[in-house]
């Protein structure tokens, strides 16, 4: 292509995307405008000059050598070899063309050949674009790294590969990737193309930070130890499990292995740059790198990882977590990692580094990936559901890349988030494992914090693995080699899998999936997406108030498919309508929004279109409690969904009453798994024994066979002076509960405790929680048998809560003297115990 005359110097395309006849997308780096470029003021040495100095070479003096084609050659003092120029015109993002000089700088000297393609402003000289010609062959760098994570059993078992630029003897795995023109240990801001010899290059620097208390600073003489064999393989002696968390660890030899877990990090960010640069997290899409090549951008932000990051700041106990921040487009981006360990009453964890779990690593760097390609370059997500979805976005990323690359050990399942750093490898650090995930639209604020994005991020998840799954089904989950070709982006995403192509429509989408299906597949999937998104209750009809919104109106129809219309419907025992029952999707009823009720003072109907497909379902009513059920639904049917709702004989709606210890004793008997009756003593102070005696609803003794309990927190209302407002801490949540029963007579009023005798004392684990902490999943109502019982009075009494009876959170579990563990004898909310709900039942 020509402007004006001049040579097109550096692309100068276009590409539009057509299916059908229609045109969905066009892209280019052709000049928006055609005049003719400005005229050169600067001469051709000038220009070999300008690129010598860009990349801190001294050109010296340059005298004319002869010409090769179009090309003028020169000889240049300060350089060995020839360096050549011509004048091209080179089109530019913002408009227009400008006339440049391309420049060809090499320079053969014996410490390393150098050759460069730079197009330099031929009136400013500015240098607008340079590619790095020199592809090293002999000078292989190696990273010792973990593809995953360490063994998730903690023995001290090195099973890190050894990662190579390109193929050598003794390499695991080849990381060398177009996505990557230098090598990760190379930044030319700094060292040109050599090597820094250390974990500093163009995509990312990591260093240690054990003393950065705010997060946002970096150690630039924190580098891992200088390597000038380029031999990144530091040892790895898991000293901070081995030792339990002991603070000397920092002044031994050893230096708590903070060089592997440099270089670990290190390796990580670098694959986490490639992996999306092919999926289009790329320069014009403000990523993150040193230096942009002239391809759009600003530069200047490689990713600073701060490993071990706080490790000895002393003021207070920064563990247990990882974070990133990311600024505008041309500021340096932060993640820190940290060390994990447990701690009373907070959260329970090994004594493990976070710098070497990719599944955290991986989730922290698509924050910075969400927020510069969606918002960016300036901007960021803002608004509680945005960022929900931004958890999911960090979430779902994180699982694909290291399942499309089969980094995983056998056992190890893909969908759990911080299996390592959390020791539990069922849901990590999440309520759920990606997989096997019962949430949706409804369910906004579903978990103990209330809305939350973390939690609320898990439901962006549930409808992401479903889209997943059916592009799996469709198009084939392919062999080990095809994905990892995909991934690496060596094949088009066309010939890929049906996770390659969910991916891809998830960087490409941003916030849209179903128009970034029309525009790279021709809207080959729209009715699998809507299916999909339908079925998590995000159908056609959904709705949100705005991004903050935490009541959304979920739907659950899908345009186009033959929706099913159900009607719901709740009877008693004896059959008979139950007035004011609610009906909600999935697992939850506190904080959910129903998907139709029986309410005659709702504007919302006992009808709801739903796409076909199994549904786990909630029902609820005044004096009725609540009934788990499962509703299959069958593509364009028309039936009734009867659900049985007993007579809850604990119900304040029907009559029953409630006395005892603590505060809003009303919450235990109001059919709501919503509100919380607590026991607020002082630390230290027994839990066991604390009790709600409720005098069951009806005339007379009752018979007694089922009770129903939940121990589910709500969130602590600040407005609210006369409630609990102690922070509802998880580990405070009732683990296990005794039921007394007492029936009144003439000489017998069940006042005193001798009137009562034990009908059913529950499970040690009741509500079984295990490390980290309690989540919502395991706390939520359950239904318990108890032996027949008549009574006219139940006495709901505390066995122990989480902090008093979970073994997990029991004992001193570290060498760090200055960290309790014990949750009984560390926490100071140790005396407080809660409960949500207590329901009886006749049968």
């Amino acid at each position: 292509m020509a402007i004006r005359g001049l040579p097109a110097g550096h692309d100068g395309l276009a590409v539009v995307g057509v299916a059908g006849g229609t045109v969905y997308q066009v892209s280019s780096t052709l000049a928006p405008d055609v005049s003719t470029p400005a005229p050169p003021t600067l001469t051709e040495k000038d220009a070999v000059r300008a690129a010598a100095r860009d990349v801190r070479l001294d050109a010296g003096t340059v005298t004319a050598r002869g010409t090769a084609g179009d090309w003028r050659q020169y000889a240049a003092s300060g350089l060995q070899g020839t360096q050549a120029v011509k004048l091209v015109a080179v089109p530019m993002p913002a408009g227009g063309a400008r006339a440049a000089y391309e420049v060809s700088v090499n320079d053969d000297a014996p410490d390393g050949a150098q050759s460069y393609t730079s197009y330099v402003d031929a009136r400013t000289g500015e240098v607008l674009v340079r590619q790095d010609n020199v592809d090293d062959e002999a000078d292989d760098p190696q990273w010792k790294a973990f593809p995953a994570n360490p063994p998730t059993d903690y023995r001290t078992r090195d099973t890190r590969e050894t990662w190579c630029l390109t193929r050598t003897a003794g390499c695991d795995r080849v990381i060398g990737n177009p996505a990557s023109p230098l090598a990760w240990d190379v930044d030319p801001g700094v060292s040109g193309t050599a090597s820094t010899g250390t974990t500093r290059g163009n995509n990312e620097w990591a260093a240690e930070a054990w003393n950065n208390a705010t997060g946002t600073g970096f150690n630039m003489n924190g580098f891992a130890t200088p390597r000038p064999d380029r031999e990144y393989k530091y040892p790895w002696t898991n000293q901070w499990y081995a030792q339990k968390c002991a603070p000397g660890v920092f002044d031994s030899p050893q230096r708590n292995d903070i060089d592997a877990a440099d270089a670990n990090l290190h390796a990580m960010h670098n694959r986490m740059h490639d992996f999306s640069y092919n999926l289009g997290f790329t320069e014009t899409a403000w990523n993150l790198q040193d230096d942009d090549f002239g391809k759009g951008g600003l530069g200047g932000d490689p990713e600073h990882g701060n490993a071990q990051s706080g490790a000895r700041v002393t003021t207070s106990l920064i563990r247990d977590n990882a974070n990133q921040a990311t600024p505008p487009d041309g500021n340096p981006p932060t993640t820190n990692m940290y060390l994990w360990q447990s701690i009373a009453g907070s959260f329970y964890s090994p004594c493990v580094d976070g710098d070497y779990d990719m599944s955290v690593i991986g989730h922290e760097y698509t924050h910075a990936i969400s927020n510069r390609m969606v918002a960016g370059p300036d901007n960021r997500l803002s608004g509680y559901q945005a960022n929900s979805m931004g958890e999911s976005w960090s979430d779902l990323v994180a699982m694909e890349y290291l399942d499309a690359n089969h980094l995983l050990p056998a056992g190890q399942s893909p969908f759990v988030t911080g299996p390592y750093v959390t020791g539990n490898r069922v849901r990590g650090i999440r309520d759920y494992d990606l997989s096997k995930n019962p949430l949706n639209y409804g369910d906004l604020g579903f978990d103990l914090t209330g809305p939350e994005v973390h939690a609320d991020g898990e439901i962006w998840n549930a409808v992401n693995y479903d889209v997943r799954r059916a592009f799996i089904a469709r198009y084939g989950a392919g062999s080990v080699s095809l994905r990892r070709s995909c991934a690496e982006g060596r094949i088009p995403v066309t010939r890929c899998p049906g996770d390659r192509r969910w991916v891809q429509l998830v960087f490409d989408a941003r916030d849209a999936m179903l128009a970034a299906d029309r525009m790279r597949f021709g809207g080959a999937d729209q009715a699998l997406l809507w299916n999909a998104f339908a079925g998590r209750g995000m159908g056609a009809d959904a709705a949100s108030n705005t991004t903050n919104d935490t009541d959304a109106t979920p739907s659950f129809a899908s345009p186009g498919a033959k929706n099913a219309t159900v009607r719901f419907e709740a009877v008693d025992e004896a059959g008979r309508p139950v007035p004011g029952a609610r009906f909600f999707v999935g697992d939850y009823q506190a904080r959910a929004v129903p998907v139709a009720d029986t309410d005659a003072s709702t504007d919302r109907p006992d009808t709801a279109a739903m796409v076909a497909g199994r549904y786990r379902m909630v029902a609820q009513a005044p004096g009725h409690g609540m009934a788990r059920f499962t509703a299959r639904v069958t593509s364009g049917s028309h039936r009734t969904v009867r659900v049985r709702l007993p007579r809850n004989l604990a119900s304040a709606a029907g009559g029953a009453t409630a006395t005892g210890d603590g505060v809003d004793l009303g919450a235990l008997i109001d059919d709501d798994e919503g509100t919380t009756w607590a026991s607020l003593g002082s630390a230290g102070t027994p839990v066991a024994g604390r009790q709600v005696t409720v005098r069951l609803a009806g005339n007379g003794p009752q018979q007694v066979r089922r009770v129903q309990v939940s121990a589910l927190l709500r969130p602590a209302d600040p407005h609210d002076p006369g409630g609990d407002t102690g922070g509802q801490n998880r580990f405070t949540a009732l683990r296990s509960f005794r039921i007394l029963a007492c029936t009144a007579s003439a000489t017998v009023d069940c006042s005193k405790a001798t009137d009562y005798r034990t009908a059913y004392t529950s499970a040690k684990n009741a509500f079984p929680a295990v490390r980290p902490r309690p989540v919502a999943p395991d706390l939520t109502m359950r239904s318990f048998t108890i032996p027949r019982t008549t009574a006219t009075h139940l006495r709901f009494e505390v066995a122990a809560s989480q902090c008093t009876g979970g073994p997990d959170y029991a004992g001193q579990q570290t060498n760090d003297p200055n960290v309790p563990t014990d949750c009984t004898t560390g926490s100071p909310l140790s005396g407080q115990v809660r409960a949500a709900d207590f329901q009886v039942f006749a049968r």
